[in-house]
């Protein structure tokens, strides 16, 4: 298996990213969330708007990403290691777009269909759109970074 092959394979098998975000000052701020992928540059989720992370996104929008499976032993773990640029949804298009591509992971979950409405008007949730613009694994279970391209 190619290091591509792994991290196509981390990035379809697990749920959940770490979102590593910073607010104006630079404080840190790591959260879960729940996402979906569209290739693998481009990822989604949903949050409130008035989360910490979301406010530190919408502050600074340089963010870094982590996804791994923490039920794997250490001796056979692996993560993908993200360099990307986030932002809230706005624009309709975009949000139908988003939306169809969270729904497709939602349904496959059992967790039924997303709807435009569930993330726009009064609703307290929003969608959001990470572009990863440099992807990266671990070598050989080691801390040096190797840059791959799913």
């Amino acid at each position: 298996m190619t290091n591509d092959d792994i991290t196509r394979s981390v990035l379809d098998d697990v749920a959940y990213m770490v979102l590593a975000t910073a607010d104006a000052d630079g404080e840190p701020w790591a959260s879960p969330v729940w996402f979906a992928i569209d290739g693998y540059d481009d990822l989604y989720w949903i949050s409130r708007p008035d989360a910490w992370h979301s406010r530190n996104i919408a502050a600074r929008p340089d963010i870094a990403i982590v996804v791994f499976d923490s039920t794997n032993p250490p001796a056979t773990r692996q993560a993908v290691y993200m360099r990307a640029t986030a932002e809230r949804v706005n624009d309709p298009n975009s949000i139908a777009h988003g939306v169809a591509v969270f729904s497709r992971y939602s349904v496959a979950q059992g967790l039924g269909e997303l709807t435009v409405d569930e993330v726009t008007g009064d609703s307290e949730l929003r969608l959001f759109h990470a572009r990863v613009r440099e992807h990266w694994i671990l070598e050989n279970d080691r801390d040096i970074r190797v840059r791959v391209h799913p």
